[in-house]
């Protein structure tokens, strides 16, 4: 198994949502070093690798079931279920080493998020929250990098900007998910996955996340306002395309959205 078939198993460009809002906790925290930076970075990837690699191994056989994604990797055939399990093995190590070497707190709460991504998987086989809780994995990114700089929690200096980031972040993903999730609508309703729009259909889909970019703007605008304006202009304009060119610029205009801000973050 070479590199190109390990970025393909667990979407690597799917990093490309959480980075930046890593660097944003961490900016937000004070002034990183490199070393610190580094290290933050390992424990990011090895978190997102972790994620996916889980996602795809506990959803193996509802992504056999659907057209749209049986030619997976686990779904196919095309990997064995030990080689899988011994990539989230070696992303485990980088996100707890990475946070070993930052310091003590982020060791000790390290394990939250890999229960987080354990439960995702087996949530939306019992409830639409589950584009939710998904954000709020992803919303762990800004909060545990500003951990790894400050290593403390007892302050109340990440409040109320780490905060508002951090909801943002939970919005923000749950109305790309629920977009996203809409190619599965049929594919969900067979094998009994509980997605948001499986269960209201696409215009109270549209409707929530119409709803939802007023809250992740706002959230947002602590770090940079002009980034949520372009960001926003971004988003809207994909709203009015169709089919695969939705879903192609949808995702595209979400992983642009993090990048967009932390320029402007550093800008100001």
């Amino acid at each position: 198994m070479d590199l190109k078939q390990i970025a393909s198993f667990v979407k690597i460009e799917h990093t490309l949502f959480s980075l930046p809002f890593v660097f944003i906790g961490a900016f937000m925290a004070g002034d990183p070093s490199n070393v610190q930076l580094f290290w933050i970075l390992v424990a990011a990837i090895g978190a997102r690798g972790l994620a996916m690699g889980l996602n795809r191994i506990i959803d193996r056989n509802v992504d056999a079931e659907n057209p749209r994604t049986s030619s997976r990797h686990l779904a196919s055939g095309n990997m064995s279920l030990q080689t899988a399990w011994t990539l989230c093995a070696i992303f485990l190590l980088m996100l707890v080493g990475g946070a070993w070497m930052l310091n003590p707190l982020c060791l000790y709460l390290s394990p939250i998020p890999v229960i987080a991504f354990v439960i995702y998987p087996y949530l939306k086989r019992y409830t639409w929250l589950c584009h939710w809780w998904l954000g709020g994995c992803l919303a762990l990114a800004p909060a545990g990098a500003w951990v790894a700089i400050t290593g403390e929690i007892s302050s109340n200096s990440w409040y109320p900007d780490l905060l508002y980031v951090s909801l943002g972040v939970v919005a923000w993903i749950a109305a790309f998910d629920l977009g996203y999730a809409q190619m599965d609508i049929e594919s969900d309703k067979k094998t009994g996955i509980k997605s948001f729009p499986a269960s209201f259909q696409p215009p109270v889909t549209m409707a929530v996340m119409l709803l939802s970019m007023p809250f992740w703007a706002a959230a947002f605008s602590v770090v940079s306002i002009i980034g949520v304006l372009i960001s926003l202009a971004l988003v809207i304009s994909v709203l009015a395309m169709s089919g695969s060119h939705f879903q192609k610029w949808w995702f595209r205009a979400h992983v642009s959205t993090g990048w967009i801000l932390l320029i402007g973050m550093q800008l100001s």
